[in-house]
């Protein structure tokens, strides 16, 4: 096959969108698996199906704010609103989890004093001894 004949045939897929590269795909492993493999190696490599470009996107966790840039939206006083809103939520979302890590910490420290005393209590007996076999 030629390149031409290649283009071709991406380009007509490409006219279905997704759903089109999707259909061919399954339809390449219905009929021979390598098809449908090479299809979805085509479609990961190239980034037709958007897998390539999520870590630049910052869709993870706390991520969002660090890669997205601030467009102004012309109204100055709703821009500095904005900001501040922003920085705020930041900043009580620290705390909290900064909470969460002192709630955990606070919660382990009384499970092993617990264990502490049971074990004070309750001192476990070792056995040196293995019961005679008759």
């Amino acid at each position: 096959m030629s390149t031409a004949t290649i283009d071709g045939w991406v380009g007509t897929v490409d006219q279905y969108g997704k759903a089109g590269w999707i259909a061919l795909m399954v339809l390449g492993f219905i009929l021979f698996w390598p098809i449908g493999l090479t299809v979805l190696a085509y479609l990961i490599w190239s980034g037709r199906m958007g897998c390539k470009d999520q870590s630049k996107r910052g869709w993870g966790r706390n991520k969002w704010r660090r890669h997205t840039v601030q467009y102004s939206s012309g109204n100055s006083a709703f821009d500095d609103y904005r900001e501040e809103t922003l920085r705020r939520l930041e900043e009580e979302q620290n705390a909290f989890s900064s909470f969460l890590d002192n709630l955990r910490k606070a919660k382990d420290a009384a499970e092993f004093e617990q264990f502490m005393k049971e074990r004070q209590v309750h001192p476990s007996s070792t056995k040196t001894e293995s019961p005679a076999a008759s």
